[in-house]
């Protein structure tokens, strides 16, 4: 099994089992281990995994962290692990006092579904306060695989994590940054992009007018760019063939029937217009409680689905427009069990205006 696939299984594992861990030891065997393993470590072997490393702080004797990970007879990693529901914000001193007495470069901080990763970027052998990398086991991304496989023991270089560790965590803190300012933009972003279209003086009363004005502008901006996009697959889809030396290259394209936006190859899919327009009006009332960037969809054949994050596991609703006679909107309960809801058109997706944003914000 690959890299990849193995860290796919374990990611796999959690959502199986993180409901019948009641103890930090049982995370730690169940989830935490497993991950070193997949690592390419031998947790069986103290010379490369040694349980609860003795790390003494000052006068503060027997202090030790869970695991560390060891190389040529020196501790290269130290993984301080938690309950898989603690929260890690609560826990990150605690590394960094392990962390700032050691010789090893990496500190990890876990609960055995996020992993954060930490190394001396700002401050030469002082462990900085935000990590480099922060992996979600059940959001894993493609990209995030690649940069977790430099600490696999094979490929393990502390040059070559670093080389990317800064720009990892300037990147990531730039993304928090924007989504912030999409959602609630500061007084200095409002004002910067004011004085490039107002040359009077900035009081309040303006301030608070351009506030909304700049919100406004920005979301309009991203969904004009989705927009584009869909048209541009669209008018890609319509393309009745392509030239024989671009077919291997390219997406076949096939004449679509009226009201039809995609269909796969095989004919078992097909994406209406009706259904595009399902999803904007949900975006339309989701705008409000949720960076409507996260909102995506998924078509299928049984049902249209409209999630969160591109992820099956935070569905917002589903939708059953195929039947003219049986058009249903769909909710996935606490229980996870489907509640139907009989509508007569997508005009009447309103009227549940308030079950989707429930729906919503369980994620946001």
């Amino acid at each position: 099994m690959d890299f990849k696939d193995s860290i796919k299984q374990i990611a796999e594992r959690i959502e199986k089992l993180k409901d019948n861990l009641q103890t930090e030891e049982a995370t730690k065997n169940a989830f935490i281990l497993p991950f070193i393993q997949a690592l390419g470590y031998d947790v069986f072997n103290p010379l490369e995994v040694l349980p609860e490393m003795t790390c003494d702080i000052g006068t503060k004797k027997g202090e030790k962290v869970d695991y560390a990970i060891i190389k040529a007879g020196e501790p290269i990693m130290l993984i301080e692990c938690k309950h898989w529901q603690q929260d890690l914000n609560l826990h990150d001193n605690q590394l960094l006092r392990y962390f700032n007495v050691g010789k090893a470069k990496f500190g990890v901080l876990t609960n055995g579904i996020v992993y954060r990763f930490y190394t001396d970027l700002d401050e030469k052998n002082k462990m900085d306060e935000k990590p480099f990398l922060e992996i979600n086991m059940l959001e894993l991304k493609e990209n995030q695989i690649e940069e977790l496989k430099k600490f696999h023991k094979s490929y393990f270089n502390v040059e070559t994590i670093l080389s990317s560790a800064s720009e990892l965590k300037y990147t990531s803190e730039l993304k928090s940054l924007y989504a912030n300012e999409f959602t609630i933009p500061s007084s200095d972003f409002v004002k910067y992009f004011t004085r490039q279209v107002y040359d009077g003086v900035i009081t309040a009363k303006v301030l608070e007018m351009f506030t909304e004005l700049v919100k406004k502008s920005l979301h309009s901006y991203i969904n004009d760019r989705i927009t584009d996009r869909l048209k541009s697959a669209i008018e890609k889809q319509e393309k009745s063939e392509e030239s024989k030396e671009d077919k291997e290259a390219s997406i076949t394209e096939t004449h679509l029937p009226d009201g039809v936006v995609f269909k796969s190859d095989d004919g078992a899919i097909v994406t209406t217009q009706e259904e595009i327009e399902a999803y904007y009006i949900v975006r339309s009332i989701l705008r409000d409680c949720i960076n409507r960037e996260r909102i995506t969809y998924r078509d299928s054949q049984s049902y249209f689905s409209i999630l969160v994050d591109d992820n099956n596991r935070k569905p917002i609703c589903r939708l059953n427009l195929k039947s003219p006679t049986n058009i249903r909107l769909t909710f996935i309960n606490e229980n996870k069990k489907e509640v139907h809801n009989k509508i007569l058109s997508i005009d009447e997706i309103y009227n549940f205006s308030d079950q989707l944003i429930e729906a919503a914000k369980k994620y946001s």
